[in-house]
């Protein structure tokens, strides 16, 4: 990564996890993926029972694969053949693997889902929520961080998924209400009630949509 970039990225992940910080979460900053994943494995206890979300960022950085052979029991969605029962087995999880589809610089997160199983669960029930999320997630305010979840985020992941929704075909959102779409919740978290159970990791790189 440019020298220049590298400089950039670390004077803003201060400026966030400030931001974090002064809405009750906790946030660190990663110089690579490596550094996440060590960061990420210390936050989370052997042991515990663990489960997540849509978060390609945690596969990125090799979380996933780690807890899954790890000391860990891993609630693992598509090893159960009633979907429903593994969504309401990750609220009673120790840990819930999670990633944003943007963050505004001063630390609010925002999210969007289709079922709302990921929202929900950052929202309420699992005891510590840990995020994974590359530097080109953060937007200067809440307006531009819920466009680029729309515009950006929300598009590729339908497209991802074969999804038959406008925006698989224009790139962008056309703020529809096709039966497909994923953008059936939207969560802004601003503040966290709970002192140390939301944590960010902020990583140098480039991860997710």
């Amino acid at each position: 990564m440019n020298e220049n970039i590298f400089k950039r990225n670390e004077l803003l992940a201060k400026k966030v996890i400030q931001g974090l910080q002064s809405r009750n979460m906790s946030g660190y900053y990663a110089a690579n993926k490596e550094e996440a994943l060590k960061k990420a494995l210390e936050l989370i206890p052997a042991k515990a029972s663990v489960t997540m979300g849509g978060a390609m960022s945690a596969h990125e950085i090799g979380l996933v694969k780690a807890v899954k052979e790890g000391d860990y029991h891993f609630i693992d969605r598509d090893e159960y053949e009633d979907k429903r029962a593994a969504m309401l087995a990750s609220y009673d999880a120790d840990i819930f693997l999670s990633s944003a589809n943007a963050m505004t610089d001063d630390g609010i997160i925002v999210n969007i889902d289709g079922n709302a199983n990921r929202v929900s669960a950052i929202a309420q029930g699992p005891g510590k929520v840990l995020f994974i999320v590359g530097m080109n997630k953060i937007c200067p305010d809440i307006d531009s961080a819920i466009k680029r979840a729309r515009n950006i985020a929300a598009p590729i992941n339908a497209q991802r998924f074969g999804l038959a929704t406008p925006c698989t075909k224009t790139g962008k959102c056309m703020d529809c209400k096709s039966l497909d779409t994923i953008c059936c919740q939207f969560l802004i978290t601003r503040f966290s009630r709970h002192k140390n159970r939301i944590h960010v990791i902020l990583v140098n790189d480039d991860l997710g949509f």
